[in-house]
């Protein structure tokens, strides 16, 4: 009985954090699935949703073979200046937001580590691929070798030093 009664008290906790830690709703459920006893259930759900996802990437290999046949060797876009702009700007509030997020020592820098080494490692890519043979290239390539990709290594291993204290 106190087992429970002290799950209960940790679910009453937890609504009280909600407000200022938005993540927390995900504990409170899981807690309120245990007092409830259907963590069963709330695995089941789980493992579908975790089978949808890899339905989709293999859904998407066919899509692949599309795209490699179907796509043009270059292309005109009219917002070409706008993405990328876009991309950099969102590289740049990743940073800060990953940057003040830990020194606070907020949980929540290790999620906004991963995104902003995502967008770095896609943008050292596309950089990559669409630049111009010459100068270009070689801007392109100095920019992700030693700009891009460090700072992308940087932000995972703060995810993964993040990730590896709430194990331990």
């Amino acid at each position: 009985m106190s087992a429970w009664r002290a799950r209960l008290e940790a679910v009453k906790e937890h609504r009280e954090r909600e407000e200022t830690d938005p993540m927390s709703t995900l504990s409170v459920c899981r807690l309120q699935d245990e007092v409830r006893g259907s963590a069963g259930l709330r695995i089941g759900r789980r493992y579908r949703l975790e089978h949808v996802l890899v339905g989709c990437g293999l859904a998407l290999l066919p899509w692949l073979v599309v795209l490699a046949n179907g796509l043009p060797g270059t292309a005109i876009a009219s917002n070409w200046c706008t993405a990328w702009i876009g991309l950099d700007a969102l590289e740049a509030l990743g940073l800060i937001a990953t940057g003040l997020l830990a020194a606070r020592g907020h949980h929540l820098h290790a999620l906004t580590a991963v995104a902003t080494a995502t967008l770095l490692v896609v943008d050292a890519w596309f950089d990559t691929v669409t630049a111009a043979p010459g100068a270009d290239q070689i801007s392109a390539v100095v920019m992700a070798v030693g700009a891009e990709l460090p700072l992308a290594v940087v932000c995972v291993v703060l995810a993964v030093r993040r990730f590896a204290r709430q194990t331990a």
